[in-house]
């Protein structure tokens, strides 16, 4: 009883530590050793806790958030299991995405963005060269059949172009147990072919202003509370708030290389799925769908990586690969 008050106390005190929980004076663990045990992640590792049965995970009351990303995605052979859903969060999956109160676009209109397929649709990204995607990095995978000139994934419509990925590239500084820095390059094996489906978008000239209305797209769940992924591309108009909405929704989350946009009300949002996909404002690239709390939930927007802070490394990686 001695020693379980301690190991319990000292989960209690590790849970308190806002960002470094940690083991302290232990080990590490053989590979797989503790097939039992989960991450319940928010855009970041933020809890741990124990799968009890094969859909009911027991964690603590303190790590409570509206919803969590525990993916059932098989990583390094540790399969994890999902919360009712079957894909990454748009909020941060390992993966976390999709677009909720939005509508069809209008078949073709969004031509730069692909789908990161792994036998099944992934992420999002966005062309931003004839021969390099840009998406979130915790949609990495080792290797991606890109999907470009997409609008219903479930059919072939002859405007598709399949081609496998040659290059996937993080940012150096992002770290999956942070959703800052979620930005990578996606290198194809042979350049796409444009045209008036598979066209490529502009990055930024400058950063968007709050109040900049913004089109977000994606094949990601289309419910707030349940499953429905999708076959037609979906889309969504959305402002980008101010910092300071952002970080009241968000505390001690937020950096300068992110942003929200959405509607704090809730309603409408990205989330599982849509992971990777563009933020066009203006024309313009300005967002990589990142991660959030739940999705369209109130006072709980979405949050973007700001790519205007990554043209230096966008460029340079290019150039250099």
């Amino acid at each position: 009883m001695k020693l379980l008050l301690i190991c319990v106390l000292l989960v209690a005190v590790a849970a308190f530590e806002d960002d470094d929980d940690k083991i302290v004076g232990g080990y590490v663990c053989t590979k797989n050793s503790l097939p039992y045990i989960v991450s319940l992640n928010i855009g970041y590792h933020y809890c741990g806790g124990s799968l009890i049965t094969s859909q009911w995970v027991l964690s603590a009351a303190h790590c409570y958030k509206p919803s969590f990303q525990v993916p059932r995605i098989e990583v390094n052979g540790i399969w994890k299991v999902t919360f009712g859903f079957d894909e990454p969060v748009a909020a941060f999956g390992d993966d976390d995405d999709k677009i909720v109160g939005g509508y069809t676009c209008t078949k073709n209109s969004v031509p730069y963005i692909v789908s990161l397929n792994i036998g099944y649709h992934d992420c999002g990204g966005s062309l931003i060269t004839s021969q390099w995607v840009l998406s979130a990095a915790h949609c990495y995978r080792v290797s991606f059949q890109v999907r470009l000139g997409e609008h219903n994934i479930a059919v072939s419509e002859g405007t598709e172009q399949f081609i496998n990925s040659a290059k996937v590239i993080k940012h150096p500084n992002y770290n999956s147990r942070s959703p800052d820095n979620d930005i990578m390059l996606i290198k194809l094996a042979s350049p796409a072919t444009l045209n008036s489906y598979v066209t490529t978008v502009p990055l930024p000239s400058s950063c968007a202003s709050a109040g900049t209305r913004c089109l977000i797209a994606g094949w990601g769940n289309t419910l707030s509370s349940g499953t429905n992924y999708p076959d037609l591309l979906q889309c969504l108009d959305a402002p980008i708030l101010t910092t300071r909405e952002c970080s009241i929704s968000y505390p001690g989350k937020i950096t300068g290389n992110m942003f929200c946009a959405g509607f704090i009300e809730g309603g409408k949002d990205a989330c599982q799925g849509d992971s990777g996909g563009p933020v066009i404002c203006n024309g313009q690239l300005q967002g990589v769908v990142s991660w959030g709390y739940g999705c369209a939930l109130r006072n709980y927007p979405g949050v973007y990586t700001k790519v205007c802070n990554y043209i230096d490394w966008i460029q340079n990686t290019i150039a250099s690969n």
